[in-house]
C-alpha cells in the first residue's frame, strides 16, 4: 500500500456556470515529486487554491495524512504543514536574505507579533537561518538586501523561508517561472535536494524539469484528470498528446 500523505476526492470548484476544478482525485505519496501539469487553464493554480484553503470547494474532499481537512482555515492548514509558494516571487525586497528567512522562523519563538521586542531577541535564529540559507546555497549573500538579489536566487529565498515554516508538504507553484536556462538548472536541483525527507506538490509548465525531478505526474484538461503516471507514462499518452500539440491534421 502506498503511503498517500494527501487526497482529494472528487474535489470540484464551480464559478457561475463554470466548473474551473471538477471531481478531481489526487493521491499524493509521502517522498514524493509529483507535478500538476496541463495546457493553461487547466485548473492547476486552482487546485492549489483549493487545496490551501484560499479558495472553498464547490464539494468534494480534502484528507492529508488521513484526516479531513476541507472545512480548515489557511491558517490552521498552514500550521498542519502545508506551505505552499506563489508564482510570484513573494520575499521581503528590503529586508536582508538572513532577515527573510529569520521571519519565517520567529513562529518557534511564539512573538510572531510583539513588534516592539528589540530586534536582537531574533538573534538566537541565526544559527538555524543560515542552515537554511546553506541548505537552497544562499549563506554567502545572507548580508545582502533581497531586492539586490538576481531572480533566480530570490526564488531560492522563498524555498528557504518555506522551508523555515517547517513542512511536511511543500506546494511549488511553478517555481521557474520567467527564468533563463542557468537559472532553471539551479532552481530545479535546489528542488530536489530539498526534497530529501519532504514531500513536494508542484505546478510547472517546463516539460525538462518536470521529466527531470518528478516521481509521479497528473495531467489536468478543463479541470478534470487527463492522465497521471511517471513522465515516461504521461509523455506517450495519446490523450496528453493531443491536450499539448493539438489534434493530428
Amino acid at each position: 500500500m502506498a503511503d498517500v500523505i494527501l487526497e482529494t476526492r472528487k474535489l470540484t470548484k464551480a464559478f457561475k456556470g463554470f466548473t474551473a476544478v471538477g471531481g478531481v482525485d489526487l493521491n499524493i505519496e509521502r517522498g514524493h515529486i509529483h507535478a500538476l501539469i496541463g495546457p493553461n487553464g487547466a485548473g492547476k493554480t486552482t487546485c492549489f487554491n483549493l487545496l490551501t484553503k484560499f479558495l472553498t470547494p464547490t464539494s468534494g474532499q480534502i484528507l492529508f495524512n488521513g484526516r479531513d481537512i476541507t472545512a480548515a482555515a489557511p491558517a490552521q492548514i498552514a500550521r498542519m504543514g502545508i506551505i505552499r509558494s506563489f508564482q510570484i516571487s513573494a520575499v521581503f525586497p528590503h529586508l536582508t536574505v538572513l532577515q527573510n528567512v529569520r521571519i519565517g522562523l520567529q513562529r518557534t519563538l511564539g512573538t510572531s507579533f510583539h513588534f516592539w521586542r528589540s530586534e536582537r531577541s531574533l538573534d538566537v535564529l541565526n544559527g538555524r537561518a543560515m542552515q537554511l540559507l546553506e541548505e537552497v546555497d544562499l549563506a554567502g549573500f545572507a548580508d545582502q538586501v533581497t531586492a539586490s538579489l538576481p531572480y533566480g536566487r530570490k526564488r531560492a529565498l522563498e524555498i528557504a523561508a518555506t522551508l523555515a515554516m517547517e513542512p511536511e508538504l511543500m506546494l511549488l507553484d511553478e517555481p521557474t517561472q520567467g527564468m533563463g536556462h542557468e537559472d532553471v538548472h539551479r532552481v530545479t536541483a535546489l528542488i530536489k535536494k530539498v526534497s530529501s525527507g519532504r514531500t513536494i506538490l508542484m505546478v510547472e509548465h517546463n516539460m525538462s524539469v518536470v521529466s527531470g525531478i518528478c516521481d509521479r505526474i497528473s495531467v489536468l484538461q478543463r479541470g478534470a484528470v487527463l492522465a497521471e503516471g511517471s513522465y515516461a507514462e504521461v509523455s506517450k499518452d495519446p490523450q496528453v498528446m493531443e491536450a499539448y500539440m493539438g489534434a493530428p491534421q
